[in-house]
């Protein structure tokens, strides 16, 4: 990416949202930019994320922890635990859905920040929050929805559909079904419906090694880790 071309902004200085004793700043591309739709693709492949509007990626004076991961989908397998959790949820239906708030959906968000993230300051989100922080116009996001045989529907994994890859944006669930791990299994089907798709990457977003809640995206393998620019295969 070159800067004489995109204008890209330096946050100050902010609690770090994983490590309460640290502190975060963020690289943040100018959301004005008139062909940020067209740059979010190739930020993505340099280790950028989206949030609502803003493409940012992070940018610590003294901490590197944050690991952007990708998953090559064509060469994914599913390990043994991954298995049993399609197994289990062989019985839910997805499909694809428009990226918008409906009384539906918002109140699986609600019900979901109040469960998993009490007092984290969002478990009172209204439907503005749930707009500003998982889509904007330009973002090309769906919703992939799962729903139990009684049409009830259990989760939405927030993604953005690029031409090579999907991207993980969000994931939220009905708490009362956790021994599903609907978690694993919408990332799990999103690498499904990336390989259908011919896509060749799912974008997991950031992995903190240790970290008891990034954790988890080492199990995705074979993974791609970018590291000085470059991205290295892992498994």
């Amino acid at each position: 990416m070159k800067s004489d071309r995109i204008r890209v902004f330096q946050t100050l200085e902010h609690d770090c949202g994983y490590y309460p004793q640290r502190r975060s700043r963020n690289l943040v591309i100018d959301p004005l930019a008139p062909d940020i739709e067209r740059l979010y693709p190739l930020a993505l492949g340099n280790g950028f994320r989206r949030s609502g509007g803003h493409v940012y990626r992070p940018n610590c004076a003294q901490c590197q922890a944050c690991t952007p991961v990708r998953v090559p989908v064509r060469e994914f397998r599913p390990n043994r635990s991954q298995r049993r959790c399609l197994q289990q949820n062989a019985d839910l239906r997805l499909e694809w859905a428009e990226a918008r708030h409906t009384p539906e959906i918002g109140a699986l968000y609600e019900r979901y920040l109040r469960q998993r993230h009490p007092g984290g300051g969002m478990d009172d989100a209204d439907a503005s929050d749930f707009e500003r922080f998982l889509r904007c116009d330009w973002s090309p996001t769906r919703f992939l929805c799962l729903r139990d045989p009684d049409e009830r529907l259990l989760a939405v994994a927030v993604t953005d559909v690029l031409p090579r890859a999907l991207s993980a944006v969000y994931t939220f669930y009905d708490a009362d079904a956790s021994a599903r791990g609907l978690g694993t299994f919408a990332v799990l089907q999103q690498i499904e419906q990336a390989r259908q798709q011919g896509r060749e990457y799912l974008y997991l977003g950031y992995w903190i090694d240790g970290h008891p809640k990034m954790d988890y995206k080492r199990r995705f393998r074979p993974q791609e880790r970018l590291s000085d620019g470059h991205w290295l295969r892992v498994g």
